[in-house]
């Protein structure tokens, strides 16, 4: 597997003079992902939790919506000038009866680490229908339990704790138990690996979980959250306005800038149970 973290010399400059020191830096490296043989995606990825990261980012496409749906997953044909496995090559070999990925709209395979549609050629293939609409969920949160969120999420973050550089997703109990935390040097893939731990647990539809991130709430981590069945997207910083639509669209609770006892509630109001007084 590759490493999470890789150490560099820097020479630091401060008001109190300059000094030479080792940091330590959030790993990024290419993940290939391949269903039956054919690529279909490469991402550039924090290693560790690829195969979550795999099943969650075919989840959020719309190809599965089970774990049952995978035959197997395993690394391939990825070797660096010495002969060791990069495991940078994952290939997926979906369950018989299970449709491939459909080919039939025009892609670029190949997102950052900060886009997850942006490798899409075509706006028709942006939108995807999710098979799990969470407009119907009875889940509700109160403001005490949105407010402790950060903080706790913060403190599961080991590898942002030695770097600075990763983001962070959760997925959370309606008492703020979180139930999963993934982090990675790319929104969407941070998002993608803990649908897929849900996934692997077998605890999707999410109907009863919340999803929490560490950064902006974008179009496509609403689109990712619809895709799981999740009826709650809280985000530490700002939603997109299409974000918002797609949220409300999909009877998605959207909460952001969620700063301590602060928020703002732009759809889906009604499953965070109180205000807090003004």
């Amino acid at each position: 597997m590759g490493r999470v973290t890789v150490r560099r010399p820097v020479r630091m400059l401060s008001p109190e003079g300059q000094r030479r020191r080792s940091d330590s830096l959030a790993a990024e490296e290419p993940l290939e992902l391949r269903v039956g043989g054919k690529p279909l995606a490469v991402t550039m990825r924090t290693p560790g939790n690829d195969v979550e990261l795999a099943h969650g980012f075919l989840l959020s496409e719309g190809v599965i919506g089970s774990s049952a749906d995978v035959f197997s997953a395993r690394y391939c044909d990825s070797v660096d000038d010495t002969g060791r496995n990069t495991y940078n090559v994952l290939d997926i070999a979906l369950a018989d009866g299970v449709p491939p990925p459909d080919t039939g709209v025009e892609r670029n395979f190949y997102t950052t680490s900060s886009c997850g549609v942006c490798g899409k050629a075509a706006l028709d293939a942006v939108k995807l229908k999710t098979r799990f609409p969470p407009g119907k969920s009875p889940f509700a949160v109160t403001p005490e339990v949105l407010a402790g969120l950060p903080d706790a999420l913060r403190a599961k973050q080991r590898v942002f704790a030695s770097t600075g550089g990763l983001h962070a997703a959760a997925l959370f109990s309606s008492d703020g138990t979180l139930l999963a935390v993934r982090e990675d040097v790319g929104r969407h893939n941070a998002v993608d690996k803990v649908l897929g731990w849900a996934l692997l647990e077998n605890r999707v539809p999410l109907a009863d979980s919340g999803l929490l991130v560490s950064g902006r709430a974008s179009f496509e981590l609403v689109q990712k959250a619809a895709m799981a069945g999740v009826p709650l997207l809280a985000a530490v910083s700002a939603p997109s306005s299409l974000a918002v639509e797609l949220a409300e669209e999909n009877g998605i609770t959207l909460v952001g800038f969620l700063r301590g006892a602060s928020m703002n509630l732009y759809t889906g109001e009604h499953r965070v149970l109180a205000a807090i007084p003004s």
